[in-house]
């Protein structure tokens, strides 16, 4: 159903029709905007479910469990091998977003 939108001055007013402002559907939008992804091995557990990760290229980095795994208690070992989700902003911190069996 279209607005109604008040148009011109105060003393001759009319009422106009505006279209209805476009929504973006969940399935159009990108999942994770300039998101990194890149396979790494578990080296070290650190507290609070932090991981030390070494990347396919050789840098290492800090990384947390996403919450989907959390969620579904996907457990992470040292020596597993992972998919790390890393930030365009800190390339030394990511997320842990796959694990691999």
């Amino acid at each position: 159903m279209p607005r109604l939108v008040r148009a011109g001055n105060n003393s001759g007013m009319t009422l106009h029709a505006s279209p209805e402002p476009q929504c973006q559907v969940a399935e159009d939008m990108p999942k994770k905007d300039g998101a990194i992804e890149i396979e790494g091995r578990v080296i070290e557990p650190l507290p609070n479910a932090m991981f030390r990760v070494e990347l396919a290229n050789g840098h290492k980095v800090l990384a947390h469990i996403s919450g989907k795994m959390r969620q579904h208690y996907i457990r992470i070992l040292p020596e597993d091998r992972v998919v790390v989700e890393l930030s365009p902003y800190d390339l030394t911190r990511g997320r842990i977003v796959y694990r691999y069996k």
